[in-house]
């Protein structure tokens, strides 16, 4: 068992404030992996001074010089790579074939997309007679979820540091492995003093600090809805900046002229990645009423290849949920859709054969499900899916647009002009077509519920930059 005894404060690892400690668990045994400080008001209020104190300097970097720095750590975490994707699979019990290809391998494109915009972004524009000027916003506290722990920190700190920011992180507390492993990999990266800086912590505690801190000018948060709308009064208090990537419940419409095969069976990958513990996951399959029991028995074969396993078994397609905690919530989502009447097609609330011992839950499918049933409004963030009719395109309009969420969804026809143009009445923050590729360069985030600003890309630099004019 590793312990961790320090925080990453002003370019050192110095001991923590406060004595207490938070265990990280394998979710896949149970057993204790590691510690790691639970930072403390004064921890919180060390890192923004040391990020203030470095704001001056980086932000005045030339653009070309963030890009360089920026390049520098997508080289380390491609160096460490294989030590990230093992670290991942303990604490969050990803599958190692999964953690590899995801959760170690996009965060390396990530920040090399935000090196490459470092170097070209016009910080600098002419409009009229005016020069606007696009400059960091300042000190960002950046608190980031587990079920994607190193790329969450990547879109919030890569885009940060190129528009020259400095930051103070509060990783999830279920996975502050990767986190500590991203420090020692921008400390390699030779960033100055202070310009990142890392506290581990509790949400309530360390996470409110930093959210509170009147030195801290933008909060970015990624996690629940009922948390962010926490978060959201707290910036809106003190007139600060916020961007919040909050919940989902996405739909995965299957129009007549589809693919039906091929957009479930995508559309059932889609969910169990991660053991469905993904925000953008399209957990409501909506297909033709009269094509309906034939896309339940499809969806029903594509799920039961997901059987759960050991993450380090090469074998294994999925993996336990992060925490007892998680595993209780999912259980009881299962639940309550039999208990409202949703037929449930295969899985279930009990423990998966042979896996008394971790936090797994069975791949569940339901069909008979009604647009108002608590399964298909409420996000329950695990291998859950569920199957509903429409009678006709708006019908599947309504039931796509019909939850709090707008974060993500796919959309599948025989025609791609077809399915974007139902794509555009949906109210969703990013939408696949026909199984388009992820594009690290795209924006993400979500509608409604779902958000407020976006990450990647342009638009995610954006929100880490303020407008001056100069009107010449």
């Amino acid at each position: 068992m590793k312990q961790h005894d320090a925080m990453y404060i002003d370019g050192s690892w110095r001991p923590a404030a406060g004595t207490d400690t938070i265990d990280v668990v394998n979710p896949a045994d149970e057993r204790v992996i590691a510690t790691v400080p639970a930072g403390i008001a004064e921890d919180v209020d060390a890192a923004v001074r040391a990020a203030r104190a470095a704001l001056p300097a980086w932000s005045r970097t030339a653009p070309a010089e963030r890009a360089a720095r920026l390049t520098a750590l997508r080289d380390q975490l491609a160096e460490r790579a294989a030590e990230i994707a093992e670290t991942i699979t303990a604490e969050l019990g990803a599958p190692l074939a999964f953690s590899k290809a995801v959760q170690a391998a996009v965060p390396v494109a990530v920040c090399g997309s935000y090196a490459e915009l470092a170097a070209t972004h016009p910080f600098e524009e002419k409009i009229g007679t005016s020069t606007v000027l696009h400059e960091p916003v300042g000190v960002v506290g950046a608190i980031t979820p587990w079920n994607y722990p190193l790329h969450q920190i990547v879109a919030k700190v890569a885009p940060a540091l190129a528009a020259g920011c400095t930051i103070v992180l509060k990783p999830a507390e279920n996975t502050p492995l990767s986190a500590q492993l991203f420090a020692e990999c921008v400390d390699a990266a030779g960033l100055p003093a202070g310009v990142f800086n890392l506290v581990t912590g509790l949400g309530p505690v360390a996470g409110q600090a930093l959210a509170e801190h009147p030195d801290v000018d933008l909060v970015s948060f990624t996690g629940s809805t009922a948390v962010g709308k926490k978060i959201g009064a707290i910036a809106g208090a003190a007139v600060k900046r916020c961007a919040l990537e909050l919940g989902g419940k996405s739909a995965n419409v299957v129009l007549p002229s589809a693919d039906l095969a091929k957009a479930v069976g995508v559309g059932i990958a889609n969910v169990m990645a991660n053991s469905g513990q993904t925000c953008s996951a399209w957990t409501r399959v909506l297909v033709p009423a009269d094509r309906y029991d034939e896309a339940v028995e499809l969806a029903a074969a594509a799920i039961a290849k997901y059987v759960p396993g050991d993450p380090l078994d090469g074998a294994s397609r999925l993996g336990p949920v992060v925490s007892a905690t998680q595993r209780d919530r999912v259980r009881g989502y299962i639940e309550r859709g039999i208990e409202e009447g949703a037929r449930l097609v295969a899985g279930g609330p009990e423990a998966p054969e042979g896996r008394s011992l971790g936090y797994y839950v069975r791949p569940t499918l339901f069909a008979d499900v009604t647009p108002d049933m608590t399964i298909a409004q409420e996000e329950i963030f695990g291998p859950v899916v569920a199957v509903l009719p429409y009678r006709d395109e708006d019908e599947a309009v309504r039931i796509a647009n019909g939850t709090v969420y707008g974060l993500a969804g796919a959309v599948w026809a025989g025609d791609e002009d077809e399915a974007v143009a139902f794509a555009r009445r949906l109210d969703t923050g990013q939408v696949d077509i026909n199984g388009g590729r992820f594009n690290p360069l795209a924006p993400f985030g979500g509608y409604k519920q779902s958000g407020i600003g976006r990450e990647l890309g342009p638009h995610g630099l954006s929100e880490y930059l303020q407008t001056k004019s100069l009107q010449l």
